[in-house]
């Protein structure tokens, strides 16, 4: 995938539409590469010329099959459940990341696709335990100590994926490659899931308070050193003579282990709010999160609601987790760019984000709190009447 390769390639990306998916895609569209990107929704803006959008469902094999006739090359980033609300649809998840895996793989192998390269994440071995500096020789976190059914599933996938490595192809001669990247929280311009959740959070009022131990250190990565390690771990995959990274998986950050909340404090303060100084037990904020979601799963279907924390994403930010790029380095040659949150908030303030007047903080800041005291009511009454019950069993 080299700049000014002379034999034309085409690759697809599942999830294509999505931020980083689509921003890989124009990456690579720039290196000479026929892009087709392969998505359920419609992209996040218009793909520049050279760039096919195809829609379609990776749990749909006939979609894929459809879409990928040609490709040398896949980058499966499609997933679901990653955060908020979408953590807690079970069922979707699993039909998504595993059987969705599933579908890619088979695809690959009956359309003569030589490369698999698929977007994991650092939660296939982390689930709340410190690590301080970890590699890739450390085990899968079993499947039943997983907090949550997304980091599961991706452990699943990433199984199957790895496994499918050197599998013969439909017609009896090419052979598939496979590898995994687990990337770090992703940042950047435009990034569409975390960071405009954490605005939002802000400019209703509700960062008032941090949380866990403040040395306490995570990872994060730029979306464009990501874009540029799947772009080396295919080139690897294709090396004459080696394949290096085949059924390897490598973690990906920037390389600068970092507070949670340190890391956001430049996008609080620039927009014009105050960086908050109260610090609550992370136990406490795990058992409001495991309360949110109970709730959750009682009212969900009635009213969807975004829960503000969920176990999981308490441990991922409070808790201690990051990893070693020496793998990547020495088998990709990833060596990642500094970035920091400028672009990010920049972007925000363009579109007319920033400080609010007080009365616009405490009407959300109100109608939040009444639902959360609904909630918290709705919880006790339901307590309240299990325990008469079991009494009355007795």
């Amino acid at each position: 995938m080299e700049a000014g390769n002379t034999l034309k390639e085409t690759v697809l990306i599942t999830g294509g539409g999505g931020y980083f998916g689509f921003r890989l895609g124009c990456a690579l569209s720039k290196r000479g590469v026929d892009v087709i990107l392969f998505d359920a929704s419609l992209p996040v803006r218009q793909p520049p010329e050279g760039v096919t959008f195809v829609r379609g469902d990776v749990r749909h094999l006939s979609d894929l099959e459809r879409a990928l006739r040609g490709a040398s090359c896949v980058f499966h980033v499609a997933s679901y459940g990653m955060s908020g609300w979408e953590q807690l649809n079970c069922k979707r998840i699993q039909d998504v990341n595993v059987r969705g895996t599933e579908n890619v793989i088979r695809a690959c192998r009956e359309n003569g696709v030589l490369k698999l390269v698929y977007t994991s994440t650092y939660n296939v071995v982390f689930g709340g335990q410190v690590i301080e500096n970890g590699d890739e020789s450390l085990p899968y976190l079993p499947l039943h100590l997983h907090p949550d059914h997304y980091s599961r599933t991706k452990a699943l996938a990433e199984m199957k994926v790895l496994e499918a490595n050197g599998a013969l192809c439909a017609d009896g001669q090419g052979v598939l490659h496979t590898c995994a990247l687990r990337p770090a929280g992703i940042f950047g311009p435009g990034e569409q899931r975390h960071l405009p959740r954490i605005v939002s959070y802000i400019e209703r009022g509700w960062f008032w308070f941090v949380y866990g131990d403040p040395g306490s250190l995570v990872d994060f990565v730029h979306v464009d050193n990501l874009v540029r390690a799947h772009i080396l771990a295919a080139e690897a995959l294709g090396a004459p003579g080696g394949h290096v990274a085949e059924g390897q998986a490598y973690f990906i950050s920037d390389g600068r282990p970092v507070n949670n909340f340190e890391f956001f404090r430049p996008l609080v303060e620039d927009l014009g709010y105050v960086f908050p100084t109260l610090r609550l037990p992370l136990s406490l904020i795990y058992f409001f999160a495991f309360l949110t979601e109970w709730v959750h799963s009682v009212v969900g279907r009635l009213y969807n609601f975004q829960p503000l924390l969920t176990r999981t994403e308490v441990y991922k930010t409070g808790v201690t987790h990051y990893f070693s790029l020496k793998k990547a380095k020495e088998e990709l040659g990833y060596e990642p760019e500094q970035y920091s949150l400028t672009e990010a908030v920049e972007w925000f303030k363009a579109r007319g984000h920033g400080w609010k007047p007080r009365t616009y903080v405490l009407k959300h800041l109100l109608r939040d709190m009444a639902l959360v005291l609904f909630f918290v009511v709705a919880f006790f009454l339901w307590l309240s009447k299990a325990v008469r019950g079991s009494e009355g069993e007795i």
